[in-house]
């Protein structure tokens, strides 16, 4: 017998702070003006894609007191978009990034449960962390945290979350035709959570909403965000955008399940990728090229490279050849904190590589980083890419995917049009949505058992979740 054709997941994201948009293509249009949010996240709904995603970003990228030439508009507050979209779509999954380093649980659950209320059951939290003493500039307690110390956090700060989640179990509120709305518990929101980051006790002031709480997403690679996304995430971004790299993540990541509980279809992995359509193959990739060019600038290839040789690179010729000489070795004075330092941990062979690399295509440093830093995940014709992107979660690459296209607002729409109807065709995307919440469009179990009690530290009974 056949193994049955699994169902792809599709998502949107919205670029806005990253290397991907090109702001000047002459249809790139604003990040900022709300009409760009409502278009995309329209054209998202009408391809029944599961969820709309924006990433946060805290401040604008600086380096050597210059803001990189990609981050020249920044991004409005996460909530208060998605909060807008809620009112312009009835299906699609709004998510949203918000950070645990340089936020309270409180705070974070109550506008989450806010956000789900408003959207009848269709908010999503991608729970990540900021080791960047830059961005730490910004708020009271400054600095970073080490790793080992920011996913801790992160763990710590999503359980202070479920419980208050938790608090309410769905049923305290009744309505009296004298009297209107009353609880029937006096005991509904009421919690107290201590552990090392967080003592807080109190009444969690938003009842249950239509999901409990919102879907839990997860974004890093690395060992400790694959263990945390395993143990607490229904769903983890990825960067993974080959099939054998892909496989790979999928089994390690699926593995990992089992030992918390966990059924493999209770996380879904999604990889975000790009996409370059054309009439053809070949069109497809001579406009992909021309899309990378544009991606990355002379200033934005010095900016990269100067994270691996860890100096000022301000005066070397972009169009010339690789710096001459090693990277310094030590602390990276250059981009601490940042995230792209982590993926150099040995700058030596990385200039190393490139070199060999450089020389072998005869590439200058620009060119260069146009190579290493390749965005286009999928291109070709709307039926070459429509083939590969089903290849990807038929053979356990993914379970999906998080397209980010390189335009907005429009860069979607070419993709709904020609791509999402032959997935459709093929019996692998869905033509309608079945459910009405992002829970349901990810085929993802109901949240928790409501009613279950834990003792709190003050002694008093509280009502929390069973679910991870």
């Amino acid at each position: 017998m056949s193994k049955p054709l699994k169902q792809i997941h599709l998502a949107a994201h919205f670029p806005g702070v990253n290397n991907t948009t090109v702001w000047s293509d002459p249809a790139a249009g604003s990040q900022i003006d709300f009409s760009s949010f409502a278009h995309m996240a329209r054209t998202a709904e009408r391809a029944r894609f599961d969820f709309l995603f924006l990433a946060e970003g805290l401040r604008l990228r600086e380096q050597g007191g210059e803001i990189y030439d990609l981050d020249v508009v920044g991004r409005p507050d996460t909530f208060t978009v998605l909060a807008a979209l809620a009112a312009v779509t009835d299906r699609l999954g709004l998510a949203g990034t918000i950070n645990s380093t340089f936020n309270e649980p409180y705070e974070v659950a109550r506008q989450f449960a806010s956000l789900d209320h408003l959207s009848g059951g269709r908010a999503a939290w991608n729970v990540v962390t900021s080791w960047d003493a830059f961005t730490g500039e910004n708020f009271r307690r400054g600095g970073f945290l080490a790793r080992e110390d920011r996913y801790e956090r992160a763990r710590q700060f999503l359980d202070a979350a479920k419980v208050l989640f938790a608090s309410w179990r769905g049923d305290e509120i009744a309505a009296d035709k004298d009297s209107g709305v009353f609880l029937r518990d006096p005991d509904a929101g009421r919690f107290a959570h201590r552990v090392d980051q967080f003592d807080i006790r109190g009444r969690f002031n938003v009842p249950r909403s239509p999901q409990g709480r919102p879907v839990i997403f997860q974004a890093g690679d690395s060992e400790e965000g694959r263990e945390f996304a395993a143990s607490s995430a229904d769903a983890i971004f990825t960067r993974h955008g080959t099939l054998e790299a892909g496989r790979a993540f999928y089994a390690d990541v699926k593995g990992r399940l089992a030992k918390y509980g966990r059924a493999a279809d209770e996380l879904k992995i999604l990889p975000g990728v790009t996409f370059v359509l054309g009439d053809t193959d070949a069109e497809a990739q001579e406009q992909a090229l021309l899309i990378r060019r544009q991606q990355v600038s002379g200033q934005t290839a010095l900016k990269f490279l100067e994270h691996v040789w860890n100096r000022d690179l301000s005066g070397h010729d972009p169009d010339g050849p690789l710096p001459e000489g090693d990277p310094l070795v030590g602390e990276n004075t250059v981009a601490r904190g940042r995230a792209s330092v982590r993926m150099f941990r040995d700058p030596l062979a990385t200039a190393a590589e490139w070199r060999a690399l450089a020389e072998a295509k005869k590439l200058t440093s620009r060119e260069l980083v146009i190579e290493v830093t390749g965005r286009q995940t999928f291109i070709g014709s709307p039926s070459t890419v429509a083939a590969a992107l089903n290849e990807f979660v038929q053979t356990d690459a993914s379970d999906g995917f998080i397209l980010v296209p390189h335009l907005v607002p429009g860069g979607l729409d070419a993709f709904a049009d020609t791509v999402v109807p032959l997935l459709q065709e093929r019996g692998v995307f869905r033509t309608e949505y079945a459910g009405t919440t992002l829970r349901e469009h990810l085929g993802l179990p109901p949240f928790g058992r409501p009613g279950a009690t834990v003792r709190t530290e003050a002694g008093a009974a509280e009502r929390t979740a069973t679910a991870s």
